[in-house]
């Protein structure tokens, strides 16, 4: 099976977020599952400097604003995938980041910018750019890559690809103004309440939503929740008019990226076996972030944006009782700037205790989830959540809030699931302060019974959220498009 994967971000050429991650673990997995897997990616600096082996496969000309747009093939670092890379210099080489200049602000062209992946993706999808190549799926991620799907839609052909869409976080959506629909050069019937349209504007989101064969959620908890009014942001009547056409598969981690028995980043490399070289990374990371060297402290991590979404604003009010209880705190991350300062401020109130990097660093990541005890994650929602797998592989106990993929890969800490060695960290319900004070209080009390805490710890440990087990699935799911492509829907007008 051919898999075609249309995405902005891949790791670590450029990330924001999980969706890079994702996209630099699932097509190997899929690979050695034994697809014939390859990657769209727009021509960001990063990319196109770092894809090896770059040969031309089609000259596109001028496109989308662009006075000269080139599609290439080459290989991604590491990996070896196979990547065509959207060559569009005016579009894409520029300073800042994939979607906001240096000043935080939103490019003003996203539209077009993005518009040509999609484009270029159906154009791939329906065997127009590579004759040598062409995928029998489509599989577009967010909403940067989702009016592929409309593109396929509104020009079917019977050897066109089957589409899969991923939503891996539904809060960004890609909309703009009304006016900026002709700028897409769909015809105008996809401009109304059953297609693009969304409060009178245009949402890119809704066109993955509509219009793939099949749409994806990164956990089958999300998939739920976006079916509701609570979660599904203004969408969920789109979603829940798609049906059985809509599931969750639950994101991986990536082995050979995330392991503490193999991670250089770590002074000290440890397993659940060799539990004591943890101990040398927390001391390790107590004098990096310049916390007090005390062993007995149960250390927090906080690795996130810096955003309500997260819930960081339960922490900081949370923060206080938490220190009563004798925690310390190292918080690494970006994000809103009232929340970035309310961190310094506690950090300056509380030295020795509280420990703030406002910073996106990988490596520091890696060094976070390994020397501490806990990490807190109070999304108010959570898609996926990666930050927890990644501590749960490196026996750093999660504390979470019962939502999206944090519902599902987290196991409580009752005394039930103790007794009966299940428990992996602890989970709370509600988006209060008060609700993670007892989560915290609860982590403490574990983390003062040792034997207890490293029966857990290695409980976490031993579990395992593979890539080949969501290739798998993937697969089976691809499967079920190909069989219903093209669908009922497909090669008529949106409604």
């Amino acid at each position: 099976m051919r898999v075609l994967h249309v995405a902005a971000e891949v790791f670590p050429l450029v990330k924001t977020g999980g969706l890079a991650d994702v996209t630099a673990a699932l097509p190997p997995a899929l690979a050695r599952a034994g697809a014939d897997v390859r990657l769209l990616l727009p021509g960001l600096p990063a990319i196109a400097e770092s894809v090896s082996q770059q040969k031309k496969v089609a000259e596109i000309g001028p496109a989308f604003g662009a006075a000269s747009v080139t599609l290439r093939l080459g290989r991604l670092p590491g990996s070896g995938v196979p990547a065509y890379v959207i060559d569009a210099p005016l579009l894409y080489r520029r300073g800042g980041g994939p979607y906001q200049d240096g000043d935080g602000l939103d490019w003003p062209d996203n539209l077009q910018r993005f518009a040509l992946l999609s484009w270029t993706a159906a154009q791939l999808g329906g065997g127009a750019l590579d004759p040598g190549w062409q995928p029998d799926v489509l599989h577009a991620h967010d909403w940067h890559a989702a009016p592929a799907c409309a593109y396929m839609h509104a020009h079917p052909a019977s050897n066109a690809a089957a589409t899969v869409f991923t939503v891996h976080n539904l809060a960004y959506q890609g909309v703009f103004p009304h006016g900026d629909f002709a700028l897409l050069g769909l015809p105008a019937r996809y401009m109304t309440p059953g297609g693009l349209e969304f409060h009178g504007e245009v949402s890119c989101m809704k066109a993955g939503l509509k219009f793939a064969d099949r749409v994806t959620t990164v956990s089958p908890t999300y998939a739920r929740e976006i079916a509701t009014p609570e979660f599904g942001a203004g969408l969920d009547g789109v979603i829940r008019g798609r049906g059985a056409n809509v599931c969750g598969i639950l994101n991986g981690v990536d082995r050979a990226v995330w392991s503490p028995a193999t991670d250089a980043a770590l002074p000290v490399r440890y397993d659940a076996d060799r539990l004591d070289g943890k101990a040398a990374c927390k001391a390790a990371l107590q004098l990096e972030m310049g916390l007090a060297p005390d062993p007995a402290a149960p250390l927090v991590a906080v690795l996130s944006r810096l955003t309500s979404q997260k819930g960081l604003d339960l922490v900081l009010a949370a923060l206080p009782a938490a220190l009563a209880h004798g925690v310390q705190w190292a918080v690494v991350g970006t994000g809103e700037p009232a929340l970035e300062a309310a961190f310094r401020e506690a950090e300056r109130a509380h030295p020795g205790r509280v420990a703030v990097r406002i910073a996106y660093d990988e490596v520091l990541a890696h060094r976070l989830i390994a020397g501490a005890d806990a990490i807190a994650m109070p999304s108010r929602f959570e898609p996926c959540g990666l930050t927890q797998l990644y501590g749960l592989a490196y026996g750093t106990l999660p504390v979470v809030r019962r939502v999206g993929g944090l519902a599902d890969t987290v196991v409580d800490a009752s005394p039930a699931h103790l007794a009966e060695g299940l428990a992996t960290g602890f989970q709370f319900d509600l988006a209060s302060s008060q609700a993670l004070e007892v989560g915290l209080e609860r982590m403490v009390a574990l983390y003062r019974r040792p034997d207890a805490w490293r029966r857990t710890m290695r409980h976490a440990m031993a579990q395992d959220f593979s890539w080949d087990h969501a290739a798998e699935q993937y697969l089976a799911l691809y499967g079920e498009a190909l069989s219903s492509s093209p669908s009922p829907a497909r090669g008529r007008g949106p409604g």
